[in-house]
């Protein structure tokens, strides 16, 4: 992971402030950077690394001897279905060197800078893993930019009124007008063409007006790893079958998980000053149905040497608090008392203790990150600053959480017989359930859309869904959780698995409509929701049934991020 900041200005002196300070909390290993002048304006490079990948550090940006240069921040792990092995930055500027060299021959009908777009489309369509990139094309001085399809690493924008062009990981604090650069393609600042010069397809054209967008409807789909594929809106010709243990999508699902978590878990250095077992992995871990399952399945995949922390947060929320002193008259709750209380923490406990009694060859460290109301307002501007641009009450709730989880510093449950002791996760790498919803029909409104409209209303909503997966605000989400030095990856969320989830018939992921499991294993029957039911029986499989039945609950109301001050407020409402 890395932190990237780029500028194009007209002239080298009216760069702007660097962030270095947000920057190097991305990356605290390395720094560097330069400047080029191209074309009559300046173009000023920086990257911050968080080493992750490869034997040995790779300092960036990378340039060639021609003068492109690349800022990357992401994890390819595969380019045209190959797992890529060493580091994945000098892998990715490589080929983005000889797709845009005179080497690349362009086809009669393109003029050399069009097919080294058309090149250039073609190497990032063949990369799956999350990204966002800054890449400087030397020879046709073309800048591109641009993040992964699902839109998984953070990417913002900035344009003034003089031309000049910012483009960076996080906002600068206290400069208004940043934006997310969207997940719809990649874009190309053509340095040889004016700002103010005009646009004859202004629809192609986005924060600049010689900012272009290349959509990644361009691509040839036959070449593309990308997660594109079209729902599969098959109904069921009759009654639809009922999902059981049995089922062949439930063995798998457990393939396809493991094949994802793989590549995410396993190879993950150890954490800087860290002895060889200190944990080089977390998981944000609510206790329920997906991060559960994750963590399941993690046992199996990496080596028993290896501890796993699971950081689970909870808040002092002062409105829970007012409620329960009122109840109770006599006694006033303590904020350890009220964390102690939040949904997550009990579901969290329930479902480590569960880990522990079907995993219990591995060291789980449960961390109860407790967070009080003054330590929450202590931190509040930060969190704001780190969100922005997003703004509504139900951003700070969610990035609130997701905040101080990340920080992964509280009190941690090592064995049974241990008191709490002050910990903080050397891990710098977290694994996140998000996905799993938007793909297996886990919210409340999609059994609302099938109690009113049946299998059509359900596939209508799960393809709002799966359409809106990059507009999700992972970019926001990206911000706030690595500026505690980690990187955030999400296996419910990669592109082979994606692609396998739409194909799967709807009735196969979730049980709408369907009766109940009527098969009975070691005597029990399982009665699972019908809210992903996939997902559940597999836990069940697995033997983590408490966590096969919990219901989704969102993390603002699980931790009680939610309404702190006042029970009227609504997520949509802008911060005051």
């Amino acid at each position: 992971m890395c932190g990237i900041f780029f500028s194009c200005t007209a002239d080298s002196s009216s760069h702007p402030y660097l962030p270095l300070d947000l920057l190097q909390r991305r990356g605290p290993d390395h720094a560097q950077s330069f400047s080029v002048q191209a074309v009559s304006q300046s173009l000023s490079f920086t990257s911050t690394v968080l080493s992750l990948r490869g034997e040995q550090l790779v300092p960036q940006p990378l340039r060639d001897c021609s003068g492109s240069v690349l800022c990357w921040n992401g994890e390819a792990w595969q380019v045209n279905d190959q797992l890529l092995s060493g580091n994945d930055a000098e892998i990715i500027f490589s080929r983005l060197i000889k797709a845009t060299s005179h080497d690349a021959r362009p086809p009669s009908r393109l003029s050399p800078v069009e097919a080294s777009h058309a090149q250039v489309l073609k190497e990032l369509s063949a990369i799956a893993g999350p990204y966002a990139f800054v890449f400087y094309d030397a020879i046709h001085h073309q800048v591109y930019c641009g993040r992964d399809v699902l839109g998984r690493r953070s990417l913002l924008y900035r344009e003034d009124a003089s031309g000049s062009i910012l483009i960076s990981s996080v906002a600068i604090p206290d400069m208004d007008g940043w934006a997310e650069v969207e997940a719809d393609g990649f874009y190309v600042i053509d340095l040889r063409t004016s700002h103010t010069s005009g646009c004859d397809k202004a629809s192609e054209y986005r924060f600049l007006t010689r900012v272009r967008r290349i959509p990644w409807s361009n691509i040839d789909q036959t070449n593309s790893t990308l997660p594109i594929q079209a729902l599969n809106r098959t109904h069921p010709i009759n009654a639809s079958p009922g999902l059981s243990l049995n089922s062949v999508a439930v063995g798998d699902l457990e393939v396809q998980l493991r094949k994802s978590l793989a590549v995410r878990v396993l190879g993950i250095p150890v954490p800087p000053a860290g002895s060889e077992n200190a944990s080089r992995l977390a998981i944000l871990f609510s206790g329920g149905l997906d991060c559960t399952l994750l963590a399941r399945l993690i046992h199996d995949i990496i080596p028993l040497s290896q501890s796993v922390d699971l950081l689970n947060v909870a808040f002092e929320n002062p409105r829970v608090v007012e409620g329960a002193n009122a109840r109770t008259k006599n006694s006033v709750c303590t904020p350890s008392e009220a964390c102690a209380l939040c949904p997550d923490r009990i579901t969290g406990l329930a479902s480590y203790t569960e880990l522990r009694r079907v995993c219990p060859q591995r060291t789980w460290h449960f961390v109860s990150v407790d967070v009080t109301y003054k330590e929450t307002l202590a931190h509040r501007a930060q969190i704001i600053s780190l969100m922005h641009p997003h703004n509504t009450e139900m951003d700070l709730s969610i990035a609130c959480a997701l905040y101080f989880a990340a920080r992964g510093a509280g009190t941690a449950e090592k064995h049974t017989s241990d008191l709490p002791e002050t910990y903080k996760t050397p891990a710098r790498v977290l694994l996140s359930g998000l996905g799993a919803d938007e793909l297996f029909g886990g919210y409340t409104r999609h059994a609302t859309a099938f109690s009113r409209r049946g299998y059509h209303g359900l596939l209508d909503e799960l393809e709002l869904d799966i359409t809106r997966l990059a507009k999700r605000n992972l970019g926001r989400d990206d911000r706030v959780i690595s500026h505690w030095t980690r990187e955030v990856r999400y296996p419910y969320l990669d592109e082979t698995f994606v692609t396998w989830a739409l194909l799967l018939p709807v009735w196969e992921k979730c049980s709408f409509g369907q009766p109940p499991c009527c098969q009975v294993e070691g005597g029990v029957k399982p009665e699972l929701d019908p809210e992903k039911k996939l997902l559940r029986l597999l836990a069940w499989k697995l033997g983590i049934k408490g966590a096969a039945t919990e219901r989704k609950r969102a993390i603002q109301f699980g931790a009680r991020t939610a309404k702190m001050e006042s029970g009227k407020t609504k997520g949509s409402q802008p911060l005051s």
